[in-house]
């Protein structure tokens, strides 16, 4: 098979650099604590995986191979749906890409020593 430029192999798209923002809401809890232990929970799922992670106050960024990253983001889902909640919802964005680039060099310029 002949390779254009957007074509790819599937071992390319399994090991393609990849960057996901995931936000775990727990919807329906009043209390924040209860909301913080849920939201821990799933952040453990994260450092189990062994990526790549930086946590933020409104979403984690997670960057990996795709071939390991979507299955990811299943885990985390239910994660966040086995916390004992009715209702759960994860806001996702996804960009995988050859020259991707990574968190840290996107905000190193922008980030404040402490």
């Amino acid at each position: 098979m002949e390779h254009t430029r957007n074509s790819y192999e599937h071992s390319d798209i399994e090991s393609m650099p990849s960057a996901l923002a995931i936000q775990c809401l727990p919807m329906g809890i009043t209390e924040k604590d209860r909301v913080y232990e849920i939201v821990d929970s799933v952040i453990q799922e994260i450092i189990a995986s062994g990526l790549s992670y930086q946590v933020g106050p409104f979403e984690t960024v997670i960057e990996g191979p795709l071939g390991e990253i979507l299955p990811l983001i299943g885990r985390l889902h239910r994660r966040l749906l086995e916390s004992g909640i009715d209702t759960g919802a994860s806001y996702i964005k996804l960009w995988s890409g050859r020259n991707l680039g990574s968190s840290a060099e996107k905000t190193e310029k922008y980030t404040k020593p402490h």
